[in-house]
């Protein structure tokens, strides 16, 4: 967290729940609990299930505690009184954290009342200090994060300065609830997750594959002007291409396993080896095996490396739509947000040392211009590093220092706050990130750009250039959009399921009065369809006023009610979600004009504009 002062405050929260845990379920067993971003959490072993009654009384039970006043002492012990004080108390989580502290570790307990915890601090002083705290929900969560180990009940709450910040927090919690994305894409049928299929993955329905590619066909025809070719290369290859390029295996635990060829199958069964024998072979390349992709990088190496390259052709632009496969642990998927199977907007640009600056500033336009055509205005920069003390990155000195001065100068040109934050920088070079804030106050990461000397120098990429020798390029990483499956499930929450009419998967319904009346509405139908406007027709048996309310339920944008005066006219009565000045009746030539520009001028909901 960045507010160390918070932090302290939840972490001495985290304290008082478990406190107050043990105060009504003596026989709970601890592990953590930690301060987070939003508040804080501890992990409980209980046989008895946490209801919501008991939260209400567990919360009760910790106001009682913060009244006390209860002071936090610290006392550094030794390991072994540590393990002694823990078994005493069955207390077997904590004894099993105590192995997690280094040998040249101090450890330290701190003590509030008549609770004592394995912590390194730091707390408030005194309980009282902790003014507005909230119980929020229960999850399951494996134990260290492994979903071989035991569930464990996880209670989730926060803990602000004061009860008027915490007010504020709870409301833009319930905010969030209307607008969660896995609630509204339901509700407005865009996706669906099923057990059968597997989890983090997405199965995108007919209305959710439209908002998709309208999004696909918008950031091509951006790319298309900035000289971009769209390449495809194949959801699965070769183990070692990924050695090669470094993805395995220094991203080894977050991908699938190797998959073994028939052959290496076929030997193994004969041979009568042992599943992990079979794995270690491919994992150490004694045997070739597949990978399921986790980045498209590789891939566009090889097109840009099956010919000789002339300085002339450079910067060579390749984007793809790539669907990657990486394996998250099931307590971390997300909805759309935290998936396993994802497709990125994708593109790597080949280009010369002198054409650096002004490739990476179009990549940065492009992301700007993806913001400002959603109505994403708040957002941060943020630079990322390498930790030179880490082992982790590859490459030399040189070359990293050229690329984060590049990264340096483009985000300068553009004009808005960035940090530098050590760590942040991927294996084989720096990167940018933009960090975007919602309307409801949340921040994401969104896209991307990386500088990337490492992967040209492993597959030893080269171009002829002026002087006719060979010559290594500078490659760039870029993705403005991210994962299609997050970008779309982020932008869900952040129109509310009210999308702008270009981006809406049904843009116009047409209501009609009677049954008399359904010659024209098809007729108006077909018309709106052959302008390539998304329509459909409510001809439901009901009064209009259910029509209406069912319209908005399915949040379209406009809808068109057809009574006989209308037909006569040749007019539609419009009503508009996205601003009460767009409603009246209008010929049907006009309605069409305005339904038209709306679209071309990707023209925002006006609460957004």
């Amino acid at each position: 967290m960045d507010d160390p002062g918070l932090n302290t405050l939840r972490h001495s929260a985290a304290h008082i729940l478990a406190a107050a845990v043990l105060r009504l379920f003596p026989e709970a067993k601890l592990d953590i609990g930690p301060a987070t971003e939003a508040g804080f959490y501890y992990d409980f072993d209980l046989e008895h299930k946490f209801t919501q009654e008991d939260l209400v009384a567990i919360e009760g039970e910790m106001e009682k505690i913060i009244d006390e006043n209860q002071e936090f002492v610290p006392r550094e012990v030794s390991r072994e009184e540590a393990k002694e004080f823990f078994e005493e108390r069955g207390q077997t989580y904590k004894v099993e954290r105590l192995r997690d502290i280094g040998a040249g570790e101090k450890v330290t307990l701190y003590t509030n009342g008549e609770f004592t915890d394995l912590c390194r601090g730091g707390h408030v002083s005194y309980s009282k200090q902790v003014k507005a705290v909230k119980l929020l929900s229960t999850a399951g969560a494996y134990y260290r994060g492994n979903e071989k180990n035991k569930q464990m009940q996880r209670i989730y709450g926060t803990a602000f300065p004061s009860k008027s910040e915490l007010e504020s927090y709870l409301a833009q919690v319930e905010e969030s609830k209307k607008r969660d994305h896995r609630r509204l894409g339901k509700e407005l049928k865009l996706f669906l997750i099923d057990d059968e299929v597997g989890p983090g993955m997405i199965l995108w329905l007919p209305r959710g594959m439209i908002i998709r590619n309208e999004l696909q066909n918008f950031i091509v025809g951006a790319l298309t002007k900035q000289g971009y070719q769209q390449v495809f290369t194949p959801h699965i290859a070769k183990l070692g291409l990924f050695r090669t390029s470094g993805h395995f295996p220094y991203y080894k635990e977050s991908q699938f396993p190797p998959l073994p060829d028939r052959e290496t199958l076929d030997g193994s069964i004969g041979a009568r080896k042992s599943v992990e024998e079979m794995f270690n072979e491919l994992e150490t390349g004694v045997r070739e095996g597949f990978l399921l992709k986790p980045m498209n990088c590789p891939g566009h190496v090889k097109i840009y490396s099956s010919e000789q390259r002339s300085y002339r052709e450079l910067p060579i632009r390749l984007a793809e739509f790539g669907t990657v496969y990486r394996w998250e642990q099931s307590g971390e998927l997300n909805g759309m947000t935290r998936v396993r199977g994802f497709t990125q907007d994708d593109a790597h640009i080949f280009c010369r040392p002198d054409q650096l600056n002004g490739e990476i500033s179009g990549c940065l336009q492009l992301v700007r211009l993806i913001f400002s055509t959603l109505g994403i205005v708040e957002f941060r920069v943020r630079i990322g590093l390498r930790d030179r003390d880490s082992g982790k990155y590859i490459g030399s000195d040189s070359n990293w220092q050229i690329s984060e001065e590049a990264l340096r100068r483009a985000a300068k040109n553009l004009a808005v706050p960035f940090e530098e934050k050590e760590g942040e920088a991927a294996f084989y070079g720096p990167k940018i990130d933009f960090i975007v804030k919602d309307v409801i106050g949340r921040e994401w990461q969104l896209g991307t750009v990386q500088v990337d000397y490492n992967l040209p120098e492993r597959f030893e990429l080269t171009y002829i250039g002026e002087d006719n020798q060979r010559h290594r390029p500078i490659m760039i990483h870029r993705a403005p959009f991210g994962s299609l499956e997050r970008f779309v499930g982020l932008l869900i929450e952040h129109f509310g399921g009210d999308f702008p009419t270009w981006l809406a998967p049904e843009q116009v319904r047409i209501l009609t009065l009677n049954d008399k009346l359904s010659d024209f509405s098809i007729t108006l139908q077909n018309r709106l369809r052959e302008d390539g406007i998304r329509c459909n027709i409510d001809d439901h048996s009901e009064k209009l006023g259910a029509k209406i309310r069912r319209a908005e339920l399915d949040k379209v944008p406009h809808v068109f009610i057809i009574g006989e005066s209308e037909a006569k006219s040749n007019c539609v009565s419009i009503r508009s979600r996205i601003s009460n000045k767009f409603s009246g009746v209008l010929p049907v030539s006009d309605a069409l004009q305005f339904l038209k520009k709306l679209i071309s001028d990707k023209a925002l909901p006006e609460k957004l504009s």
